[in-house]
């Protein structure tokens, strides 16, 4: 799904979803009312495009502020192996 949303089999409501966080995302001054009533009308309930946007834009602002503090990715400075350590530890401690 990560490499591309559309061609994956995932039912109407999600895709409708995806696509109007890839606009919100990808083409801000695009979105507009009939956007988010497509998406309601896709079957995705206003509480659930609210939590979607709220996770959408803190992963954009959490994007954009990597890229201008010029972070380099865990994976990049860990490899491969590390990564995999890094991802045990911290799935073993949790998100507290």
């Amino acid at each position: 799904m990560l490499a591309d949303w559309r061609t994956v089999p995932v039912e109407p409501p999600l895709r409708a979803m995806l696509g109007y966080l890839e606009l919100v995302t990808l083409r801000p001054g695009e979105v507009g009312p009939d956007d988010a009533a497509a998406v309601r009308a896709a079957g995705v309930s206003g509480q659930a495009i609210v939590d979607a946007l709220l996770v959408c834009a803190y992963f954009n602002l959490i994007d954009r502020l990597a890229d201008s503090f010029h972070f380099t990715p865990i994976s990049h400075t860990l490899g491969h192996e590390g990564l995999l350590r890094h991802e045990a530890k911290f799935l073993a401690r949790g998100y507290v």
